[in-house]
């Protein structure tokens, strides 16, 4: 399953904020600094999904505010389901 994340770095808290145009919008803790926030993402949605941390896999975007996931091991309705408010 992939799908599209926009994170927010330095927030005051890790949490889920909703969608941002078709990507789910993640704020973390974490600084962008020697690559802490995209390990923080990934910990974050392994835990949200339980899964794996292997499983949940940065593929694009690991410099940048929008980024591309792929988790291992889940359908589409299982993350749509737990990430995805409506």
């Amino acid at each position: 399953m992939t799908f599209k994340v926009r994170v927010q770095p330095r927030a005051s808290r890790t949490e889920l904020a909703g969608e941002h145009g078709d990507a789910l919008k993640v704020r973390l803790a974490a600084p962008p600094v020697d690559g802490k926030a995209n390990e923080a993402c990934r910990r974050f949605l392994a835990g949200l999904l339980d899964v794996p941390l292997n499983a949940v896999e940065i593929i694009g975007g690991e410099s940048s505010r929008d980024k591309r996931i792929r988790v291992r091991g889940v359908t589409s309705e299982q993350v749509r389901s737990r990430l995805f408010v409506s």
